[in-house]
């Protein structure tokens, strides 16, 4: 079922960057009011759309004002939706369930937005949140995708992440063992096949929240279907970059987007 992506509010949100304006969105997913964070250069222009897919669940990987403004000040139309029953928004967030309608919307909306290049959008997703890019670019045509320390799948996270079995098991209903299809629906590497756009794959080697082997099996899925994939490992390197590397990384990226052609 695809949502609507009607816009129903708009307002100024505080910016940390001067040349960068942000606003608190209201919009329709799937006949849930959800919220999330608009970010634009403060020039008028027309730029590519740049959806932002945050990991985490509930306030655990909330959008950061900081992280959206620096990716809308290297030239995009940022939106990062927070996921339904967040900050006051409708529903329940369900781990790459039914919560994958707000990006699937959120992407709508970005598309519609008077100042994005509308066949110009590109996918975003971190931590969780590569799971999502991943079904939204199955689900949408998107200029490009990158996932960085991505999470491609949803059991393997369940048998890594002792941490996070309980509310996976609450949220999904049960184990891998017992309800596999549940797991293998969340699962993007499932349904890959029906993915057009580039994809690139950032990852530390160091990562313990997101192993490196969901990096891996993404990578070695896309190759063998012939897609077009790139990857970047850092072998050094956690969940979280250092802040020097981090900003590099953020520029090299935007720059690998804005140079990709649309596959469609």
């Amino acid at each position: 079922m695809q949502g609507s992506s009607a816009m129903l509010e708009k307002r100024r949100f505080p910016s940390p960057n001067p040349h960068v304006r942000m606003f608190l969105v209201t919009y329709i997913s799937d006949g849930l009011r959800v919220k999330g964070l608009l970010a634009e250069p403060d020039d008028g222009s027309e730029y590519d759309g740049f959806l932002y897919l945050r990991g985490g669940i509930k306030n655990v990987g909330m959008v950061r004002p900081a992280r959206i403004g620096q990716f809308a000040a290297e030239g995009f139309i940022v939106f990062a939706p927070f996921y339904r029953g967040n900050r006051g928004g409708e529903g329940n967030e369900d781990f790459v369930g039914e919560d994958r309608q707000d990006a699937y919307a959120a992407f709508d909306l970005l598309r519609e937005y008077s100042r994005v290049i509308s066949n110009r959008i590109h996918i975003f997703g971190f931590s969780r949140g590569g799971a999502m890019a991943l079904h939204t670019a199955i689900e949408r045509r998107a200029a490009s995708v990158v996932t960085w320390g991505g999470v491609s799948d949803i059991a393997l996270t369940y048998l890594e992440r002792k941490d996070l079995r309980r509310m996976m098991k609450r949220v999904i209903g049960g184990t891998p063992a017992k309800y596999p299809e549940r797991f293998e629906d969340r699962t993007p590497l499932y349904q890959i096949d029906r993915l057009t756009a580039p994809v690139l794959i950032i990852h530390g080697l160091q990562d313990q929240n997101v192993s490196y082997e969901h990096a891996r099996r993404l990578e070695e899925r896309l190759s063998a279907l012939d897609k077009p994939v790139e990857t970047w490992s850092f072998p050094q390197y956690t969940h979280y970059f250092p802040p020097h590397i981090n900003r590099q990384v953020v520029r090299d990226l935007c720059l690998w987007m804005k140079s990709q052609a649309n596959p469609w």
